[in-house]
C-alpha cells in the first residue's frame, strides 16, 4: 500500500524534545568541536523541525553562530523564536527556509561550516540518503547527524509479544510511500556505508531514550504511535495487541513500565 509520509507535529516535536536533549551523543560534540574553525561559525540544520537541534547544539559550541534551518513544513517554520548563545555568550543568529532537503541545491550549502540534522534519515527512500550523503559529502565540512531510529527497543517488565510488534512497526517503517519504499531502521547502516565509501571517517555512539515515569506523556504517546503504527502494518495483530496496550499503559500509569528506544548518532568528517 502507497501512503505519503508522515509529518510531525509541532506538539508531538515539543513533548520529545528533552528525550532527544538527553540522548544525543556528548562525545560526538567534544570530537567535533576541534573540526571547527575558530571563526563564526555558519550552521545549515537540515530538517530543523522547530529548532531543537539549534537549542540543544549552539551552547556547547564557544564561537559566534548563524544557523540556517530548511525544512518544508512551513507550519513547523513559523513556530515562536526562541533564542540561545554560545557557551561563551556569544551571539546565536537563526533564519529559517522552506526546503526540500532531499533535493537541496549544492550552491545553497557552500558556506557551511557545518551541517546537522536530527530524527531524519529514517525518513529517506535509499535514492534520498544517496543524494543527502553526496550532498553533505560535497561541501567537504563535518555533518552530525543525530538521533536514528535502528529499530530496537526494549522493555521492562519484559512481554512476549514485544518482539512481534516491535518486528511489525520496523517494516512500518519500511512502508512505500508515494515518494518510494522508506529505509526506516535501516537508514544509519545505509548512511554509514555510503559515507564511508566516498573516503569520509564515520564516528557512531549509542544515543538511545530512557522512558520511564518522569517522562509519563512522551511514554504514553510513544506508545500509542508505536503500537498504532504496528496495527497498521499488520491488522491481524491488533486484537491481540489491543489487549497488550491496556496491560502496557496500565504498567506505565503505576510508573513500573521502562523503555529504552535505540538510535545511534553519527559524526561524518571528509
Amino acid at each position: 500500500m502507497s501512503t505519503d509520509v508522515a509529518r510531525a507535529s509541532h506538539d508531538w516535536l515539543t513533548l520529545r524534545e528533552p528525550a532527544d536533549s538527553a540522548a544525543r551523543s556528548a562525545d560526538l560534540v567534544t570530537a567535533l568541536l576541534p573540526m571547527l574553525p575558530l571563526a563564526p561559525l555558519t550552521i545549515h540544520d537540515l530538517g530543523c523541525g522547530t529548532g531543537s537541534m539549534r537549542r540543544w547544539l549552539s551552547p556547547q559550541l564557544p564561537q559566534q553562530q548563524h544557523w540556517i534551518e530548511h525544512d518544508r513544513d512551513v507550519d513547523l517554520l513559523a513556530r515562536d523564536p526562541a533564542t540561545t548563545s554560545s557557551s561563551t555568550g556569544q551571539p546565536v543568529s537563526f533564519e529559517t527556509r522552506e526546503s526540500d532537503i532531499t533535493r537541496i541545491a549544492p550552491s545553497e550549502l557552500s558556506e557551511a561550516s557545518l551541517l546537522t540534522a536530527s530524527a531524519l534519515l529514517d525518513m529517506f527512500t535509499e535514492g534520498e540518503l544517496t543524494r543527502f550523503v553526496q550532498g553533505c559529502f560535497d561541501t567537504g565540512r563535518p555533518s552530525l547527524l543525530t538521533l536514528s531510529v535502528v529499530g530496537r527497543v526494549s522493555f521492562d517488565p519484559a512481554d512476549d509479544l514485544d518482539a512481534v510488534i516491535t518486528q511489525a512497526f520496523n517494516d512500518h517503517q519500511r512502508r512505500t510511500t508515494a515518494h518510494g519504499t522508506l529505509l526506516g531502521p535501516d537508514a544509519a547502516d545505509a548512511a554509514i556505508e555510503q559515507f564511508t565509501s566516498l573516503g569520509a571517517d564515520v564516528l557512531v555512539r549509542l544515543s538511545p531514550w530512557q522512558l520511564n515515569e518522569g517522562c509519563a506523556s512522551l511514554l504514553t504517546e510513544w506508545f500509542d504511535g508505536w503500537i498504532g503504527a504496528a496495527g497498521e502494518q499488520q491488522p491481524e495483530l491488533r486484537d491481540a495487541s489491543s489487549e497488550y496496550a491496556v496491560r502496557r499503559l496500565d504498567e506505565a500509569a503505576q510508573g513500573r513500565l521502562r523503555v529504552r528506544v535505540q538510535h545511534v548518532d553519527i559524526l561524518v568528517r571528509p
